[in-house]
């Protein structure tokens, strides 16, 4: 990833050069820019700098990011660029924090649900790993809205389980710049993107090569279940393994939505259901 400091240094270099009507113009991109653009941030969407520069959206973050002016006068291009080379390291990496803490903010106001909304149709988070969920796009939600704690994970909305992302620069991401609460809020303010539990994707999506893609997917699956299937001893119980599965719980702004949990207790009433039944199967087969 290139450093925000060559990007100084480039603008420095400029600077005292006379531009004449025969010169062309060197287009410098700004920080957001520079940062969307860099490889691994794919999932982030720009905060518009209207948002940024209102103070109140910010409130509290003062005791979140070290060198606080500082970074946000990073973000906004304001930065002093006789900085102290020690320093500008350390407040890059805060620059990110904050950017990534406003981000969390942004994305569950209407304009900010309305821009991940664009690359959710795109499936820019990518798509179910699981069969029967047929290539439904996923949305990314963090486990915790404190950051360095947890990474990103990646919710489905048709079977309600979450996923680590494939690359690692992605599952790098800390989950606390998407929040506990985007995914959900999306679907609450979009009811119409309410995935059913069967049938196509119907988004609006780009539907080339999806058959392909889904067998190809499907086969995939298929081949690593029988090879973790090989690589595990009789001694395993299936049973015991879905017991210690643990079970995502929506929530918007830390409670959970009311149709979303009465439907879960059903669903773990099913659950347990079919524990015991696995669980007397095992006894009766031993």
């Amino acid at each position: 990833m290139v450093d925000w400091s060559l990007r100084l240094q480039w603008r420095k270099s400029l600077r005292g050069q006379v531009l004449t009507t025969q010169t062309r113009y060197i287009s410098i991109p700004d920080w957001i820019s520079w940062f969307l653009s860099s490889k691994g941030n794919e999932y982030f969407c720009e905060v518009e700098e209207d948002y940024i520069l209102d103070r109140f959206n910010l409130t509290g973050l003062n005791t979140e990011v070290q060198h606080y002016a500082q970074a946000l006068d990073m973000i906004t291009d304001n930065l002093d660029e006789e900085i102290q080379d020690d320093l500008r390291g350390n407040l890059d990496l805060q620059a990110r924090l904050l950017y990534g803490l406003i981000h969390a903010r942004w994305i569950v106001t209407a304009r900010g649900l309305a821009k991940m909304l664009e690359k959710y149709k795109r499936a820019d988070f990518g798509r179910c790993p699981r069969v029967l969920c047929q290539s439904q796009p996923l949305l990314p939600v963090g486990l915790t809205d404190v950051p360095y704690e947890k990474s990103v994970k990646l919710y489905c909305g048709r079977c309600e389980d979450i996923y680590s992302p494939k690359s690692s620069r992605h599952g790098s991401i800390d989950g606390a710049y998407f929040g506990t609460s985007f995914p959900h809020l999306l679907f609450l303010v979009y009811p119409n993107l309410i995935p059913p539990k069967s049938g196509p994707v119907e988004l609006g999506l780009p539907g080339r090569s999806t058959d392909i893609e889904g067998s190809r997917r499907s086969r995939r699956i298929r081949e690593e279940q029988d090879a973790q299937a090989e690589g595990v001893g009789e001694a395993a119980s299936t049973a015991a393994v879905a017991l210690k599965a643990d079970r995502y719980r929506p929530r918007i702004f830390g409670f959970q939505v009311n149709e979303i949990a009465k439907l879960q207790r059903w669903q773990e009433a099913v659950r347990d259901k079919q524990i015991s039944r696995l669980e007397e199967l095992e006894a009766n087969a031993a």
